[in-house]
This record gives C-alpha cells, structure tokens and sequence, in this order.
C-alpha cells in the first residue's frame, strides 16, 4: 500500500525500469501507460475514498503452439503480451468486494455465501465468487476489497480477457491478504476452476497459466492438478520477424455456438473413452487408428478428426520448442503453418456450422496466405470460430501484411506485440 501521490511520482511519465519490462520502451507508449495509471489511482479516490491503494497488472496471451490440446492434458507453447488488464485496489474492511470497471457499473460480491448460482454464469460477478470460494477452500485468506480495473485486453480477441481478469483478482486477493504467498501456478489452476464452475466454461488451463506466470513458456498438463511450466529462452525480437494479432471480429453467444465450442473437449474425449481413457493424452495415435471402425460408430468421424489433431499438435509443440531452443526458427515457422492447417481441417475450429456463411477467421488466414506464403506464417489463435488470427510477419511485409488486413477488418484491428517477462503482478515501482 502507498499512497497516490507517492506512486505517481515513482511511475515518472513511465521512465522507470518495470515500465521498461511491462510496455517496451517507446517514450509515447510509456507516457500513456504511465497517464492511464494515474488517471485510474484518481478515479479509484473519486469513487472509493481511498488514498492509499496497491497497483496490479495482468497480461493477455497468445497461444503459438498447441491449438485446443490443453484441455486433453496436452502440452502449449504461450507467452504473456504487453497488452494488459491494470486495477487499482485496498482493502475496505467489509466482507464485500466492490469493483468499478472502466466503462462498466460497479458491481458487487458479497462474500457471505458462495453457493453457484446459474443466473450468474457468464458474468464477471461469478467469476470472482469462484475464485474466492476456491481460495478458502484452499486455506488462504480473503476479504473484502474495492478496485478500479482498467482493460486493454479486447474481449473476444483471443487473448484472453477473461483469464487475464481472472488472475488479476487472484492476484488482488493474494497480495491484499496473503503476503503474495499463492504461487502464480497455483493462481492460473484457481482461475480455471473458477470458470469452469462458477462462469459455466468449460476451458483448460492455458490461459489463465501464460497470463499468470508471464514470459514465453511450455505448459505441459500430463498431470493438471501440477502442470509443469518450463521457460524457453528464446529471443523473437532478434528475428526480425513481428507477431502480429488480428482481431476478426465474428463468434457469437447464443446456445448454439456455446455448444460448438464445448464440442470440441466432449469430442475428443468421447474418443479417449472409447480406448478406456480419460483424456487422448492418455492414448496414442495408433491405439486410435486400430480402433477406427469401432469407435467411429459410437463417437462419429469428426471427433475422430479432432483427436487426430490432438495427438499432431501435441507432439508439434515439443518439436516447436526444440526448434526455438536450438534457434532454428525456419523449422519452427514451418510448423506454425502445420498447426494451422490441422486446426483448420482436423479440429474444424475455424468456423461455426450454426452460421456457416460467417467465415471471418477463414478469409483472414486466406489473406494471410497470399502476403506470406514462403516468407512468415499464420494460423488460428485460441479458441476459433471467430475472434483473431496469428502471424508471423517479416519486417519487409509488415506494412503490407497489416495494410491487407486492415483494409478487411478495419483500422486498428491489427496488434504488434511483444511477450512480456512478467505475468500477473503487484506493481513493485
């Protein structure tokens, strides 16, 4: 806890090194990075009261490698981006947290009673109940608190806004209550549980573990309940190639594109079933394929299709990380383009049957194709059926690239990024 004022002279109009690691080292995106915190400490006094508050940052991520594996057990390839969800928050005393996010009414949770409520799925109400029920479950500490959320992580972008949410108010919780004592592991897995049982999504673990522990990492979830997290080091900014993240747009919320998505982890594990086992990373390719004619009775062809996409990009991110790890980013490239296309053709995320004219995700990649075919690469990001793309853009084709995609999706539906060392944080200025 510092006081406002105090903080803002540390933060310097963003000259100062956990600037430098956040955000890059641009004066102009520093200076705004730097604007954007002191105007959320003043809105935080305006609405709470409060002088003395804690600074927090949660990143978004982009998944590289491991398209829907997570779920299954499988490996990912993830790193933490420099776009991110900041909070201002103190503790107030009560036995209820009050959160004022930017552009939204404040809403409320009362700590008093945890029960799930299905009314609340969906909502960001349930997601901070879940995590806080979990985190007494597990014996930490929670209390009341009040913050203010400022979020530069675009919902339905693909790089997880919600996740990044979900770790920021473990993290709130944490440092608040429990001397930063909760690992960020730890953190990632409460997330998870707290949206697959109090949000009503039934995602992996992903993304609310590249969010959490920051940098560019392999996740390997063999055992899920202790994920092995394993930093690669490895430098993308001295490739001379830029990620790029495409906002498409398209995804939709009704029943029936919910069930789409929650058909992808059913099928594949219908699959797993059939062999007498949990998840596909408890089988291999070849277990499946003597099984064919009998489980494609009972599961159908496309969930077979989708395991066969599991068991190739689960393998692909180990050879993925090899590749980086001996810096041999040609051959890494090459399977960003594998993986795409098995998403595209196995795991048929790409678009949604239920509004098969809406090919937003489709026609983006096609694009990409035509400007980077032989020089770069691309594929889907994240869940499907809608929300971004990934690229892998040589500086000679950037303009041209961005200028390609913009000129479909719109100014500024293109993002430059970079991964950023730090995952989801007290600010320590």
């Amino acid at each position: 806890m510092a006081k406002i004022s105090a903080l803002i002279e540390k933060i310097n109009n963003g000259n100062n090194p956990l600037f430098n690691e956040l955000y890059g080292a641009n004066e102009s995106v520093l200076k705004e990075q730097a604007d954007r915190y002191v105007a959320l400490m003043n809105e935080f006094q305006r609405v709470y009261g409060s002088d003395d508050v804690t600074l927090f940052s949660s990143p978004g991520r982009t998944e590289i490698g491991g398209n829907h594996t997570d779920h299954n057990y499988g490996r990912v390839l993830a790193g933490a981006v420099n776009l991110d969800n900041i909070a201002v928050a103190a503790p107030n005393g009560t036995n209820v947290i009050r959160i004022k996010s930017a552009g939204y009414p404040e809403f409320q949770v009362d700590l008093s009673s945890f029960e799930i409520d299905e009314k609340l799925f969906y909502t960001s109400t349930a997601l901070v109940k879940g995590i806080c029920a979990r985190m007494k479950e597990k014996g930490y500490q929670i209390g009341g608190f009040d913050a203010c959320i400022e979020g530069r992580v675009p919902k339905g972008s693909g790089l997880s806004s919600s996740a990044s949410f979900e770790v920021l108010i473990g993290a709130i919780l944490n440092h608040l209550f429990n001397d930063g004592k909760m690992s960020a592991v730890e953190n990632a897995i409460i997330g998870q549980w707290s949206e697959n049982n109090y949000f009503g999504k039934p995602c992996g673990l992903m993304d609310q573990t590249a969010c959490s522990v920051g940098g560019l990492i392999t996740i390997d979830f063999e055992d899920p309940s202790k994920p092995i997290v394993k930093e690669v080091n490895f430098d993308f900014v001295s490739t001379g190639f830029a990620l790029v993240i495409t906002d498409v747009g398209g995804g939709h919320d009704d029943a029936a594109s919910q069930a789409e998505y929650a058909s992808l982890p059913t099928e594949m594990k219908s699959v797993a079933a059939e062999l007498g086992a949990k998840v596909l990373r408890q089988v291999t390719l070849k277990q499946i394929v003597e099984k064919i004619p009998e489980i494609r009775t009972k599961t159908g062809d496309r969930a077979i299709l989708r395991a066969y996409h599991f068991q190739g990009d689960n393998q692909r991110v180990a050879d993925q990380v090899a590749a980086l790890e001996n810096n041999d980013f040609q051959s890494f490239l090459k399977m960003v383009v594998e993986s795409g296309y098995s998403s595209f053709m196995y795991n048929q995320n790409i678009f949604d049957v239920v509004h098969k004219d809406e090919q937003v995700v489709s026609l983006a990649l096609a694009l990409s194709e035509m400007v980077l075919k032989g020089s770069g690469a691309w594929r889907v990001h994240g869940g499907g059926f809608g929300g971004t793309i990934q690229a892998f853009v040589p500086q000679e084709k950037l303009d041209e690239y961005i200028g390609t995609l913009e000129h479909v999706y719109g100014k500024g539906s293109c993002h430059k990024l970079f991964i950023r060392k730090q995952g989801s944080i007290k600010l320590d200025l």
